[in-house]
């Protein structure tokens, strides 16, 4: 799929670039529902709430997460990834800290939006942004190997964590979580020591979206191409997020411990690195226009066989489906915007579609907690999720149907 030669001098020499971003999405990882999900049992014992509970918090927390990223997203159309990435790693270690120390329910909230606006929020957006600006010819493979990060900490911290909490308290944990995402601050300061600078590309490297035009945030909410991607751009997070989220209950359904649940977490990180870099190198070839209508629907499958699977292996060909749509979810979505849009003002524009991510994966745990509380467990829910991401594909094919008949012609760039 690369010119083996071409493809390893690209890594020689944009190495400081992509190692930023993969570690940007690698220490998002302790904002991400994945990993917050592993302490669920603790956390709702300890504050004695309910599914529907738990998730009315997650809700909150997340939403609130979702409404100031519209702001400070934009930020990274002014401040340089080396100035402001340090920052955001050091307020996720200070969240990290407050999820350990608290022992106050109405700080709770404040803690999950804390690690939801600076983990999942903030550190996967300034990682693709960064991308999507920096690379132009080569979109695709930088957005997928600085997604390692999010598969390398899939794989890796789930399992570890639920591992670790046989053997040390899962306060304990969190601050151990602080503590790398603080050594992460100075290492990505020095990694972008010469960094390439929104300020020295705006203005000479830009590329322009739909019309030839550089699109604006206000511009891009207006149009009717945003609108039929909003229930998209909500679909993944809102029930992936909610699938992690009730990972435990998800087992217990299942008949199936904890353990033996995650155990299937490094084969679908394995599957969704193949189908992120497959889809890396697929969006460098064709486009994210022409992609990104039909890539939710392995999604479609995975929670059908959600709904119906007992066995290992009926497990094992959901997370297959699932992996499909995670590994494209890391390229496709982030180059489409600044494809469609332009890079210009892609950090504000950006920030609009995580705002609405977030705000996805704060309505999944939500409904679907309270669902779980009224008796309908998640594996009964997933043949509407199915259903739902059958309709998202629909409404992609429309509304990007017509709005690559408006893309300028393809144009060669750098990498």
């Amino acid at each position: 799929m690369n010119n083996t030669p071409g493809f390893r001098r690209f890594l020689i020499t944009n190495a400081p670039y992509l190692s930023a971003g993969a570690m940007l999405t690698f220490l998002s990882s302790f904002g991400q529902t994945f990993f917050i999900s592993v302490f669920a049992g603790q956390i709702r014992e300890e504050f004695g709430l309910s599914h529907a509970g738990w998730g009315g918090l997650y809700m909150i927390g997340t939403t609130a997460s979702a409404l100031v990223m519209i702001w400070a997203g934009g930020l990274s159309d002014i401040l340089r990834v080396r100035h402001l990435g340090p920052l955001v790693l050091c307020g996720l270690a200070l969240a990290c800290l407050t999820m350990a120390f608290n022992h106050s329910l109405w700080l709770l909230p404040v803690a999950i939006f804390a690690l939801r606006f600076f983990g999942q929020g903030m550190s996967s957006h300034l990682a693709v942004v960064a991308m999507a600006r920096w690379f132009v010819a080569a979109r695709g493979r930088a957005l997928s190997l600085a997604a390692l990060g999010f598969s390398l900490g899939e794989a890796l911290l789930p399992l570890s964590f639920v591992a670790l909490m046989t053997v040390l308290d899962w306060r304990v944990l969190w601050v151990i979580s602080a503590g790398i995402c603080l050594l992460g601050a100075p290492l990505l300061a020095r990694l972008l020591a010469q960094e390439r600078t929104p300020q020295s590309s705006a203005g000479d490297e830009s590329a322009a979206g739909m019309d030839n035009r550089h699109w604006t945030r206000w511009d891009a909410f207006r149009s009717p191409l945003f609108w039929f991607m909003v229930p998209a751009v909500l679909g993944p997070p809102a029930f992936n997020t909610a699938f992690f989220f009730h990972q435990l209950h998800f087992a217990t359904t299942k008949g199936w411990t904890h353990l033996e649940l995650v155990a299937f977490f490094p084969l679908y990180t394995a599957l969704s690195v193949v189908a992120m870099m497959v889809s890396g190198w697929a969006l460098d070839r064709w486009g994210a226009a022409r992609l990104t209508p039909f890539y939710q629907l392995p999604m479609v499958a995975a929670f059908v066989i959600f709904a119906t699977a007992t066995s290992g292996p009926g497990i094992g060909a959901a997370f297959f489906c699932l992996a499909l749509t995670t590994g494209a979810q890391a390229t496709l979505p982030n180059s489409f915007w600044a494809e469609l849009f332009g890079t210009r003002n892609i950090g504000a524009i950006k920030a609009l579609a995580t705002a609405v991510m977030v705000f996805g994966s704060a309505i999944g745990p939500g409904l679907t907690g309270l669902l779980i509380d009224l008796g309908f467990s998640f594996d009964r829910q997933a043949y509407g999720i199915a259903i739902y991401f059958t309709i998202t594909t629909l409404l992609m094919m429309v509304g990007v149907g017509q709005a690559r008949k408006r893309l300028p012609p393809p144009a060669g760039g750098a990498t």
